[in-house]
C-alpha cells in the first residue's frame, strides 16, 4: 500500500477535519520517530501505520480497533500493518499488545499529540514551535486541561518504551515541531 492508497482508504471512512488532521499529525510524527530511532528504511511503513491508526474511530467509535481489521484488509493492508494499528488500542479497545518499537511509539505518542496540539492552541502563536517542555509538563499535570487525553495511557506508553515521561514528551514535542509545517499544509489541503 502506498501513501495515496492509504489516504484514499482513510478518506473513505473519515470526513471530519479534526480526525483527518490527527491522522496526518500521527503520520508525520511516526515518520520522524522512524528516522530518529534508526528505522529510516521503514519510514514509509511507520508513517502509513500512523496515518491509518484511527481508520474506524470516526464512524464506529464503540468498535474502535475491532472494525479496523475488516476495513484495512478490504483496503489491501497486510496482516502486519493491521496488527500494528490494532496494538495502539491495547488495554483500551484491543487485546493486541504492542511488541515492536514502532507499535510502542504509536501507543505512547497517539494521545500525547492531542495534548500537545491543545497546548499549542492556547499559546499566542498557536504553534508548537515556540513551546518548551516545561510548558507541556505543566499542561500534562493539569488534569482538567485537555481532559480527553489520557495521562495514564501516555505514562504507560513511556514505560512500555523504557523512556521517562519527560523523554517521551520531549521527543514527541520535537517531532511535532519538526513536522508542524507539513501538518499545516496537509490540513489546508483538506
Amino acid at each position: 500500500m502506498n501513501r495515496n492508497e492509504a489516504w484514499a482508504l482513510l478518506s473513505k471512512y473519515n470526513k471530519e477535519e479534526f480526525h483527518l488532521q490527527h491522522a496526518v499529525t500521527v503520520e508525520n510524527i511516526m515518520a520522524w520517530f522512524a528516522r530518529e530511532l534508526g528505522y529510516g528504511d521503514e519510514e514509509e511503513y511507520w508513517s502509513l501505520v500512523g496515518l491509518l491508526h484511527d481508520i474506524d474511530f470516526e464512524q464506529w467509535p464503540e468498535e474502535h480497533c475491532k472494525k479496523a481489521p475488516e476495513l484495512l484488509s478490504d483496503g489491501g493492508a497486510g496482516d502486519d500493518m493491521i496488527r500494528s494499528i490494532c496494538s495502539h488500542g491495547y488495554g483500551i479497545c484491543s487485546d493486541v499488545e504492542p511488541v515492536h518499537e514502532m507499535e510502542k511509539v504509536l501507543f505512547a505518542s497517539d494521545e500525547l499529540t492531542g495534548l500537545i496540539w491543545a497546548a499549542a492552541l492556547m499559546r499566542p502563536s498557536k504553534s508548537t514551535k515556540d513551546m518548551e517542555l516545561k510548558s507541556l509538563k505543566k499542561k500534562f499535570k493539569d488534569k482538567k486541561f485537555a481532559a480527553g487525553c489520557s495521562r495514564d495511557i501516555i505514562s504507560r506508553g513511556a514505560e512500555m518504551l523504557g523512556w521517562t515521561l519527560d523523554e517521551l514528551m520531549d521527543r514527541t514535542l520535537r517531532a511535532m515541531q519538526a513536522c508542524e509545517d507539513d501538518i499545516n499544509r496537509a490540513r489546508e489541503a483538506l
